[in-house]
Formats: C-alpha cells, structure tokens, sequence
C-alpha cells in the first residue's frame, strides 16, 4: 500500500515544534504528535508498521480518527465564530439561542493534537465533552450557524439567516483535501465518521482490525441507530488501539530504529555475505598454511576476515557503523535518512564505536591466528 506524506501532515495538523532539548527515547504520544524528527518520527513508525509489524491498519485507524477530531474541531470552531460574529441576537429562536450559549460555553478550541485519553489535560477534556455533546444534540441536516434545521422553508429561515459573508462554505471535504484550511460541513462529519466504521470496524470490512466484540457493537449501535458521529464515538477504540501499540510494537520500534539503523531484508542479507566471507576467509588462511605460504602472503586473509567480522556484527547489531557515525539510517531497502533526533544520534554514535572496537578486535585476533601460525607443506 502506498504511503502518503500529505495524509499524516493532515491528521495531526497544525505540527508542533518537535523537541530537540529531549535526552531521552521518545514516547509513543510524542510519535504520533509529529514531535520527533528521523528516525524515530511518525513516517519511520509508518514504515516500521506496515513493512515489520504487518500491523499498518491499526495505524490508519489511529491516523484517521485523529482527523475525525480535527474535522469536528474545526466544524465547531467555524461555527462558534460565524454564530458569534454574525447572527444579531435578536434573530435568535429558542433553539439558536441555546445553540449559541453551547458555543459560547465552549470557550475557543484550540488546535491541540488528538491524543489517547490519558494525555488529555482537564480543560481539554472538558472542551472535547461539551464539542461531542453539541454534536450529538445538533440533527446532521444542521449544516447553517445557529443550529436551524435545513428542512424548514426559505421564507421561515431567510430571516434568521445570517449574513452572507459570515456562512460556512459547504464545500465537501475529499481525502485529498481532509484539511483546516479548508470548511467543514456537518455532512463531511457523518461521512468521516462512517468511513472510519465501515472501513475498520464492522466484520468483514476491507481493512477490519481486532477490537473487543463490546467495542465494536457499541461503535457500531451509536453510528448506525443513535445517528451519532461525534468524537467520543471512538474514544475506547482509540484509546485501545494506542495502548495495543504502545504494548506490542512501539518497544520493537525503538529497538529497531533507535538503536540500529538497518532493515530486516538488509539484516539477513548481510548474514549471508558475513558468513560468505567468513568461509572464504577460514578456507584461504588453511590453504595457504598447509602450503607453507610465507607470512607476508598471509596478509590478503585480511580481507575476507575483516569484511566477514564486519557484516557479522552489523547483523548482531541490526546495526552499520560506519553509516552511523555518517549520520544515515535506512528506512526502506537501499533508501536512507539523515538521523535527526539528537538523543538517538548519540546512542547510535556510542554503539557504532562499541561495534567497530568488537569488529577491530576479532578481526585482529583471527588475522594474527593465522598469520603467524606456523606453516607446515602437506
């Protein structure tokens, strides 16, 4: 499956600064939030998923619900400000009255990043709690500020209209266009929210991931027969699926990408060339002992002992050291990045002088074996 750059700048937007003073391995949320740079940030994770996990659906499932809260937060937030800035509160009905307190209740939303429960602070709990219960209490049809439905007649609803130049567009929301930048109607909600139902969640769907049956049933009852298609939806099969991955594959991540800096195709074939070499190194050094070679000749056993030793740790490692210490990590075959992260620059340096000093010393030790081993002409 392709991948797309564009889809993970969207689901998260806007990007926070990533955190360049962190001494330490980045968690998880902070993967997931853009705040890391190569190659432990949320591209290389991506990768890591769909190439080594064989797990990329929860991923997308992740990706796509976050967009879902940035869809809803951006409706509501558009919203707020055309009831606020442009519906005169002597045109308000009751229900456009009670609408606009609910909005205006609300506070400001902020673009804050859609995360797992845990990580949400109190007022931004709150803000999602009364965003998902605004929703839920507005039809779908009520796509206009004020909250009127979109069934009532013109000449009922023209004068409670707001101005013209403070409505919402009803521009439709495209995968290829999922962005704040762009307006959100009510519409592009439900649909955002039944994509993500029936593209994950229901049995049998194109890319179904394993949830709880419980979960799934109550997604399912609350989008389909309770017409909802607010945020909290997801909320448990959100916070569940960041767990599942924060206990299953983020540990993996890591390993593999802050601690070694190759790809298992890569991994294996270097074992192979290793142990080639290896055995071509052993089979020279025996020749030419048994043919009484003089030391000086000896020396090309070198060679094939050096490259032997070097691929074999670079195997054990999972790690090259030399493309470390030139500050590259692979994240597809043949294809590198530029190591970004400071903190994972440092453990990858540190490693890579521990992996040559190994190499350096095996090396010597097998070259001096056979070297200055005594020759003897069968």
């Amino acid at each position: 499956m392709a991948f797309d750059r564009g889809r993970l700048e969207e689901a998260n937007s806007p990007s926070p600064l990533p955190d360049l003073n962190r001494n330490r391995l980045p968690t998880l949320f902070e993967v997931l939030s853009r705040r890391t740079h190569p190659p432990v940030d949320l591209f290389s994770f991506y990768i890591y998923m769909r190439d080594q996990q064989r797990s990329v659906d929860y991923l997308d499932f992740w990706l796509d619900v976050a967009q879902h809260m940035s869809l809803c937060r951006h409706y509501v937030r558009e919203l707020r400000r055309s009831v606020l800035i442009g519906t005169p509160d002597l045109e308000k009905d009751g229900q456009s009255k009670r609408s606009s307190a609910a909005l205006e209740a609300m506070g400001d939303l902020s673009s804050a990043l859609a995360g797992p429960s845990m990580y949400a602070s109190e007022k931004e709990r709150d803000q999602n709690a009364q965003m998902s219960a605004y929703l839920r209490d507005q039809p779908a049809a009520s796509n206009t500020p004020g909250g009127f439905n979109a069934e009532e007649s013109p000449a009922s609803s023209s004068d409670r209209r707001p101005r013209a130049s403070t409505q919402l567009s009803s521009q439709h929301i495209t995968d290829d266009s999922n962005s704040p930048a762009h307006a959100v109607a009510r519409e592009d909600i439900r649909a955002s929210a039944e994509k993500i139902l029936y593209t994950f969640l229901l049995p049998g769907a194109e890319r179904e991931i394993t949830l709880p049956g419980s979960i799934t049933t109550d997604i399912t009852t609350a989008i389909e027969q309770d017409g909802r298609d607010d945020p909290e939806v997801f909320d448990v099969a959100k916070d569940y699926v960041f767990q599942a991955m924060e206990r299953d594959a983020f540990p993996g991540f890591l390993r593999a990408r802050a601690l070694g800096n190759l790809i298992p195709p890569t991994i294996v074939a270097r074992l192979i060339i290793g142990l080639i070499a290896m055995f071509g190194g052993f089979w020279t050094a025996f020749v030419l002992i048994f043919l009484n070679s003089d030391r000086l000749t000896r020396c090309w056993e070198i060679f094939p002992f050096t490259v032997g030793v070097y691929f074999l740790a670079s195997y054990q490692y999972s790690l090259d050291p030399l493309i470390a210490l030139a500050g590259y990590s692979e994240y597809t075959p043949f294809n590198f990045s530029r190591i970004r992260e400071p903190y994972v620059r440092k453990l990858l340096v540190k490693r890579s002088i521990m992996v040559l000093a190994w190499t350096l010393l095996i090396d010597a030790g097998l070259c001096v074996l056979f070297i200055l081993v005594p020759g003897k002409r069968l």
